[in-house]
């Protein structure tokens, strides 16, 4: 029975590469907050180590939910540690992900390397069948080749199969039929349909998204079989919500999961994106630059009027790190989150020209940096910002774990003998060139979307995000940072605002003159009763359901399609409808739409939302002085270190203020404000800090 929305307690879970935040909701207020190492063998064990000591602040039987984010499903991809999974194509085409798009990302690299598909070619299999562009049925599915198949798939050990057939975003039938016979033949596989996974046009990335989705499925079903069991184990007797990272950042429910374990890919940092427009909003700026730095990446997300900007196709797994087209592409709406650097735990070496290079590999959580005690050796992001008089040994995470700075001097030591520097000197340069490459990444992304990033603000989330963010800001050129409160576990609270949300598309290609609308009418209708499913299924009632509709529409002969929001429903004249949002997007963008080319729609999207959860945030009074001293800290600007004010932010109050150079300590999180700086504490907790 789907279970109701009301009062009560939940509890937000982020799994992120090297630590696992968790944030605790009493009603409409965040009662508490915990940081635990990530335990990558089994990372329901730390989830069940950090909801255990929450659970010593309230009793297991008042939680009424527990939201869940993870990077599970982008590992697996990464690391190719999905199951044995096959390919079912149309005859004839079973090679369409080698042939992929016939595009290099890198013209002049002779050595070129593109990513495997993740299903070799021994276990991609045809079957005789066909679906012309329109949908009407060419050659019939031969029903005994699937079955003799389905026999051949459990010989040869499959555990998934991805079922992709030409046209079934037009339809479905065949791959239906195929899953159909699979489940009678081979009833303990696992199966992805095309038609279900991401019914769009674009037969490679369509096959790409359900071979990722098949390849995942039973991993994340055992996950999450097992996450239950420990949360059932602790007295927890709530359902258990998962973060998606499509269609703007949405909860949805376990079975969703289960059958979509794609839309993860993103959710932490999803809910990253969530959490700093919740946060940025609060401080009187809806659009802003989401900066999220934890300890193994660094990610970046634009967001206007409050809301993430949304991609309708990303990558994954990607063989170079930065390389747009070297990696998987997944055709579902995402956060349009770009991944801008290295993270606290990135490991910094002498690049090939004698200069530092940070990144891309990490040291995670284990061993972690070498400041952390437990065995690393490696000079990290981390080092460098305890040297740099960043970080409290002290009171890293409040004190919990006493980071080793002597350890942090011989890593960064032996940096510095490589690049012919000392100690200072190379940790400053690591603090550098990660800061330069992150600005530089999260520059270029907003300029290939048309935005100016100096008319936004800069929200900095994540254990790392508000050390560096200083440094991104003044390199571009943003004047006003906020720093939320616990922003070291922002993705996780981020869970707890977003609402219940699901977003569904179907292609039906044609010119607007040409478009049969009752057929379009009748594809919407079935999207928002399948969505509203969803959502129902996750305590939404029915009647709370919203709908918004939209398309994508260019050009007639264009290679790419802009997406238009079309508002709650189609009205009597759709077409006129759509070509004046058309117009409006178009010229928005470019200026002038060329004359005499009529558009024409590819794909019908359909995104349902519950209401948001209600969420009261305000800032303690101030109790006392909320200075606690002074220490050097290392700043760009001097190209020294500064004597420097150290605040205690638990007892700065709204309305405090102070100047930089300042550091501000919490315990998830550091936050370091340049010489110049205005900065105050806002009603709802936000340090805003303005660059004089």
């Amino acid at each position: 029975m789907a279970q109701r929305r009301g009062p009560g307690a939940r509890i937000a879970v982020d799994i992120g590469g090297t630590f696992t935040d968790l944030v605790l909701l009493r009603g409409d207020r965040v009662a508490a907050n915990a940081k635990v190492l990530t335990t990558p063998a089994d990372p329901s064990l730390a989830v069940e180590e950090g909801i255990a000591r929450l659970l010593e602040l309230v009793p297991p039987e008042e939680v009424r939910e527990v939201v869940h984010g993870t990077t599970l499903v982008a590992n697996a991809l990464i690391e190719r540690k999905g199951a044995r999974t096959a390919l079912v194509a149309t005859r004839g085409f079973r090679d369409a992900m080698i042939i992929r798009r016939e595009l290099r990302y890198d013209l002049y690299d002779l050595f070129l390397e593109m990513p495997e598909p993740l299903v070799p070619r021994r276990l991609a299999f045809e079957v005789t069948e066909r679906v012309l562009a329109d949908g009407t049925v060419d050659v019939p599915l031969d029903e005994a080749e699937v079955r003799r198949l389905a026999r051949r798939l459990v010989r040869a050990g499959v555990e998934a199969v991805a079922v992709a057939l030409l046209h079934s975003y037009r339809n479905p039938d065949h791959e239906r039929q195929v899953a159909r016979v699979l489940a009678e033949e081979a009833p303990g596989l696992y199966v992805s349909l095309s038609s279900e996974v991401s019914p769009e046009l674009g037969e490679f990335a369509r096959t790409s998204t359900t071979e990722a989705n098949a390849y995942v499925l039973p991993l994340i079903d055992r996950y999450l079989e097992t996450l239950e069991k420990r949360l059932r184990d602790l007295g927890l007797r709530g359902p258990l919500r998962i973060m998606l990272s499509t269609g703007g950042g949405g909860i949805a429910g376990v079975e969703t999961a289960r059958r979509f374990p794609v839309r993860l890919l993103e959710s932490g940092p999803a809910a990253g994106a969530v959490s700093a427009g919740f946060w940025g909003a609060k401080a009187g700026r809806r659009d802003v630059l989401a900066f999220d730095m934890g300890g193994t990446t660094a990610k970046a997300c634009l967001i206007e009027r409050g809301m993430p900007m949304v991609a309708r196709e990303f990558e994954a797994a990607r063989v170079y790190r930065f390389a747009r087209g070297s990696g998987l592409p997944i055709r579902v709406p995402v956060v349009d989150l770009i991944e801008i650097g290295a993270g606290g735990g990135s490991i910094a070496r002498v690049g090939p020209f004698g200069l530092p290079k940070v990144g891309p590999d990490s040291t995670g959580a284990d061993p972690g940096p070498a400041c952390y005690g437990r065995g690393g050796t490696h000079p990290t992001v981390t080092d460098a910002d305890l040297v740099l008089g960043y970080l409290n040994p002290d009171f890293f995470l409040g004190g919990e774990m006493r980071l080793d700075a002597r350890a942090a001097r011989e890593a960064l030591g032996a940096l510095g003998r490589g690049l012919g520097l000392g100690v200072e000197e190379a940790a400053a340069a690591v603090h550098r060139v990660v800061n330069e490459n992150m600005a530089s990444a999260a520059r270029m992304h907003a300029i290939e979307r048309g935005r100016d990033l100096r008319r936004f603000s800069l929200v900095a989330t994540g254990g790392a995000g508000p050390v560096h963010a200083w440094g991104v800001a003044r390199n571009l050129g943003i004047r006003r940072l906020v720093f939320p409160p616990s922003a070291g576990v922002a993705s996780a609270f981020g869970m707890l605002t977003a609402a219940p949300g699901f977003e569904l598309a179907r292609s039906l290609p044609a010119a607007l003159s040409e478009t049969r609308w009752g057929a379009v009418r009748r594809a919407l209708a079935e999207l928002v009763r399948e969505g509203t499913r969803q959502l129902v299924a996750t305590g939404v009632p029915r009647g709370e359901v919203r709908v918004e509709l939209a398309a994508d529409v260019r050009h007639r002969g264009q290679g790419e399609a802009i997406t238009v929001e079309l508002g709650e429903a189609l009205d009597r004249d759709p077409a006129r409808q759509v070509e004046e949002a058309f117009d409006a997007a178009y010229v928005g963008l470019y200026g002038r739409r060329p004359p005499g080319v009529e558009p024409e729609v590819m794909t019908w999207r359909v995104r349902l939302l519950g209401p948001a959860p209600r969420i009261v945030v305000r800032a303690r009074p101030a109790a006392g002085p909320a200075r606690k001293g002074r220490r050097p800290v290392w700043f760009a600007e001097a190209g020294r270190y500064v004597e420097t004010a150290v605040y205690d932010r638990y007892w700065l109050g709204p309305g405090d203020s102070f100047r930089g150079p300042a550091v501000v300590e919490e315990r998830e999180s550091t936050v370091v404000v340049g010489p110049g700086a205005r900065a105050a504490v806002d009603p709802a907790g936000n340090l805003v800090a303005e660059v004089g």
